[in-house]
C-alpha cells in the first residue's frame, strides 16, 4: 500500500549553493547568478544577462539521509524562430560524488528569439518539479547540478529527511572564466561540461564563469574574479572577441593586461592559467563577426559562418591565430615577474586532428564527446604532478 511522503521543506539559501556569486530573491523563489549585482548593473547587454543567469556549474549541496528529493523550479528556456526545439536542460543528481539520477523540469517560460528580425519575446509558463526517489538510506552528500542552458529560479526543496549543510571537504576552489564552450554549450549535462569534468578529475571545487557570448575582457568580470575567493584560476580568452568583432589588436593586448592585473589585485600568487582558443576553422585566419547561416535551419541545426574579410587583418582585426600569438607573447613577458602565470594553447585541448574526428556541429561549438575529451586533457595538463594546479605550486 502506497503511503504519502512526509515532506520536509528546507529554505534555499546561499549556504546550500556552490558555484553562484549572488542569489536574487524573485516572486517565485531565488535566482542564482554567476556575476554579482554590481557587475550586472554595469552592463545592459541582454546576451550577458541571459548567460550569467544560466547556472552553469551551480549546484545545491547538502548532507541528508533522505531517500526522496523534490525540487520545484521555474525555468526560462531559449528557442529560435524557425529552428527545431532545443533539448531540455538536465538536472544531475550526485550521491557521494557519483551520478545517481538525471531529470528535466517541465513547464516554465520560453524566450523566443527571432535572429532574422533581431527580436525576442518571453512566453510565460508554470513552475515544474524534478523528483529523485529510491536513494540509498543513510547519511550522504547530495549534489543537484542545475542545467547550464536554462535560466533557473529555485522555488522549493523538499526531502523526506532533514537537510544539513555539507561539510567542507578541503578541496581547492578553481575559478574559471571563458566563452560558451566553457559555459557548456552542447554538453550532455551540467556535470559533463569540460570544466565540470576537469574539476572532478582534479578534485577541485568549480566556480564556472564561462559566459556564453560574453567572454569579452569586461572590467566588471575581472573585478568579480578579483573579489571571489579561489585557489586556482584560469581564463580562456579569444573566440568571443572574434565572434563580436569587438576590438582590434591595438586594444586587445592592453585589455588582457588590464584584465590580468585586476585578477592579480585579489590573487597575487595563485596559479593563473591563460588558455587561448581551441581550433575553430572558420575563424582561424578570417576575422569576425560570426553570423548565423540560415541556409541550414531546415536540417535541424543553426550553423554559423565567418562574416569578416581576411584582408582586414592588416588593419588590426582579430583572428584566432592572431590572438594566440598575442597571448603567448604576453604571458611570456609577464611571467618574468609572475612565476605563477602559465599559458596553454587551446588547440592542445581541441585541434586539427580532433576536428577531423569530431567536427564542430554548428562550426563554433563542440559536441558532448568533445567536452569529455577537453575535460580529460585539461585535467591531465593542469592537475598533473608538474602541472600549474598541483598542490605544491597551488599552496
Amino acid at each position: 500500500m502506497q503511503t504519502e511522503t512526509d515532506w520536509i521543506t528546507t529554505p534555499i539559501t546561499a549556504g546550500l549553493l556552490r558555484g553562484a556569486l549572488d542569489l536574487e530573491r524573485t516572486e517565485h523563489g531565488v535566482r542564482p547568478h554567476r556575476l554579482p549585482a554590481r557587475a550586472r548593473a554595469q552592463c545592459a547587454d541582454g546576451q550577458l544577462a541571459m548567460a550569467e543567469a544560466q547556472p552553469s556549474g551551480v549546484r545545491l549541496v547538502f548532507r541528508t539521509g533522505a531517500t526522496a528529493i523534490e525540487l520545484d523550479a521555474l525555468r526560462t528556456k531559449t528557442a529560435y524562430q524557425g529552428a527545431p526545439p532545443r533539448p531540455d536542460g538536465v538536472y544531475d543528481l550526485l550521491v557521494d560524488g557519483r551520478l545517481a539520477g538525471q531529470e528535466s523540469v517541465t513547464g516554465g517560460n520560453v524566450l523566443l528569439v527571432d535572429m532574422t528580425a533581431g527580436t525576442a519575446q518571453t512566453r510565460p509558463g508554470p513552475v515544474g518539479t524534478v523528483r529523485f526517489a529510491g536513494l540509498p538510506a543513510g547519511d550522504k552528500d547530495v549534489e543537484i547540478w542545475l542545467p547550464y542552458n536554462e535560466t533557473t529560479e529555485l522555488v522549493a526543496l523538499r526531502t523526506d529527511a532533514p537537510v544539513a549543510p555539507a561539510p567542507d571537504r578541503g578541496r581547492k576552489v578553481w575559478l574559471h572564466h571563458g566563452s560558451s564552450i566553457s559555459h557548456g554549450s552542447d554538453a550532455a549535462s551540467p556535470t559533463t561540461t569540460w570544466p565540470a569534468l576537469a574539476a572532478s578529475l582534479g578534485g577541485a571545487e568549480l566556480i564556472n564563469l564561462g559566459l556564453g557570448g560574453s567572454a569579452l575582457l569586461d572590467p566588471f568580470t575581472a573585478r568579480a574574479m578579483r573579489d571571489t575567493p579561489a585557489d586556482l584560476i584560469s581564463v580562456k580568452i579569444g573566440i568571443n572577441l572574434v565572434n563580436t568583432d569587438l576590438m582590434r589588436l591595438r586594444a586587445f593586448t592592453p585589455a588582457v593586461h588590464g584584465f590580468l592585473d585586476t585578477i592579480r589585485e585579489g590573487h597575487p600568487t595563485a596559479p593563473l592559467l591563460v588558455v587561448s582558443p581551441v581550433l575553430c576553422p572558420i575563424h582561424e585566419d578570417t576575422p569576425g563577426p560570426s553570423a548565423p547561416d540560415f541556409s541550414n535551419l531546415g536540417e535541424g541545426r543553426l550553423r554559423f559562418k565567418a562574416a569578416g574579410d581576411p584582408a582586414e587583418r592588416a588593419a588590426g582585426k582579430l583572428t584566432l591565430n592572431i590572438i594566440r600569438e598575442a597571448l603567448s607573447g604576453l604571458v611570456e613577458q609577464r611571467s618574468a615577474d609572475d612565476p605563477n602565470l602559465y599559458y596553454l594553447d587551446g588547440r592542445s585541448l581541441y585541434g586539427e586532428r580532433d576536428f577531423a574526428e569530431l567536427p564542430l556541429p554548428d562550426q563554433l561549438h563542440p559536441d558532448a564527446a568533445t567536452h569529455r575529451r577537453m575535460g580529460d586533457r585539461f585535467a591531465a595538463f593542469a592537475f598533473a604532478p608538474d602541472g600549474p594546479f598541483t598542490a605544491d605550486r597551488a599552496s
